[in-house]
């Protein structure tokens, strides 16, 4: 039986082409690119035509682009990079600092972030928050809009960094980052967007979205895991992520991932020639396969904006039954779904996403989402409406939450 893959946003298939970029990088030019022979030069060029790439997806310049081993590695970066380099700002211009440790905590040292991040981001602002940064975690909407006028209210001259992700990897909903960013900038704060979901599958430029940090994960575009990037707009401070080499401008010590990174660039660059096509293609299936859900399996509902969402994202809320059950069966019948972020599937507890739009902990416990990509086609979407349906009839069938109703 053919696999249904409807799981784009936790991974995807590493593209033909891509494949084929990396191999060279391997065995034939293999050197470290640090090294002048022309072994090491041959691998330094493919970092620097990659790197011309991945700047031109999202409209940056080449040398505010940062390789590192993932999406996870650039918000931890971004966050903990622009947070003590602040601290240590303060440390060299106070000359009392040197006498209190603590002397972060007078001044700049409050971060905002939203109750729907990514845990890459949400573990990160605790990680500070047990170091005497101050955070807010702004609420969102039933369809997990962040208002931008509760930001307004919210941040304060002690305000560093607002931290919100373009679009979130549960349930689509694109936040407004050009208004969000606005105010950061007003406030003298950095703005970081954790783009991980979008680059690659919606327009963007760092310019119009007024973003000072953006961070991208080349997995989620075609290309490999176990590389991304962080966009870091020129003059903004932050402490290096690792030490112990001068790579990236002294920014991340470690020797590159050479064939990762030529992949990446790859991927970037295909991404951006098929984007304009691909995205309206992705929006008809979704859009599809909403309607079919809804129309067909009565006490559903969808999750997340219906009209400012990724072009592939399908989350859905299925009364009486359980998300893993539904995924269990629908894997028996070879279609590979979620309930939501991969990062979080050995957990038993419901999704923070879900409950931040209200909803209650049994509809948090029945979600799906369904990510389309590149190979998804409409005998697909055709397939999990033959299918679905009957997984859940039979559910409901043993269900004691509908026995109880």
């Amino acid at each position: 039986m053919k696999r249904v893959y409807l799981d784009y946003a936790a991974t995807t298939p590493t593209h033909p082409d891509v494949v084929r970029a990396m191999l060279p990088y391997f065995t034939d030019s293999f050197g470290n690119p640090s090294s002048i022979y022309s072994y090491g030069q041959e691998a330094k060029g493919a970092i620097e035509e990659a790197r011309e790439k991945v700047a031109a997806i999202i409209g940056a310049r080449e040398d505010e682009i940062v390789f590192t081993s993932g999406g996870t590695e650039a918000d931890n970066f971004a966050i903990k990079g622009t947070a003590f380099a602040h601290q240590n700002e303060f440390a060299h211009q106070n000359e009392f600092a040197h006498q209190n440790k603590f002397a972060h905590q007078n001044k700049r040292n409050h971060i905002i972030t939203s109750a729907i991040e990514h845990h890459a981001v949400l573990e990160t602002c605790h990680f500070l928050e047990r170091r005497g940064f101050s955070l807010t975690y702004l609420p969102v909407d039933e369809y997990g809009l962040v208002d931008p006028a509760e930001l307004k209210e919210v941040i304060t001259d002690n305000t560093v960094l607002v931290s919100i992700m373009h679009a979130n990897n549960e349930i689509g909903t694109i936040q407004p980052i050009k208004e969000l960013a606005v105010i950061a900038r007003e406030a003298g704060a950095y703005f970081h967007t954790d783009a991980v979901q979008t680059v690659g599958h919606i327009p963007i430029n760092v310019d119009e979205l007024g973003v000072d940090l953006l961070s991208i994960s080349a997995h989620k575009l075609y290309g490999p895991k176990g590389v991304g990037a962080l966009y870091i707009r020129k003059g903004t401070r932050l402490v290096p992520f690792m030490h112990g080499g001068g790579q990236e401008r002294n920014r991340r010590g470690s020797t590159e991932n050479v064939p990762a990174i030529a992949g990446f660039g790859k991927a970037a660059e295909i991404a951006r020639q098929e984007m304009p096509e691909e995205g309206p293609r992705l929006t008809i299936l979704r859009d599809c396969l909403i309607k079919r859900i809804l129309e067909q399996i009565e006490d559903t509902r969808l999750n997340g904006d219906p009209v400012n969402r990724l072009p592939n994202n399908v989350n859905v809320s299925i009364s009486y039954v359980e998300g893993e059950s539904m995924l269990l069966n629908l894997d028996l019948e070879a279609i590979c779904a979620s309930t939501g972020s991969a990062c979080s599937s050995s957990s038993l507890e419901a999704s923070h996403v879900l409950l931040a739009l209200g909803l209650a902990h049994e509809q948090a416990h029945s979600s799906l989402r369904f990510t389309m990509g590149k190979w998804t086609t409409e005998e697909d979407i055709d397939r999990v409406m033959e299918t679905l349906p009957q997984i859940v009839a039979k559910l409901r069938a043993m269900s004691p939450l509908l026995k109880s109703r």
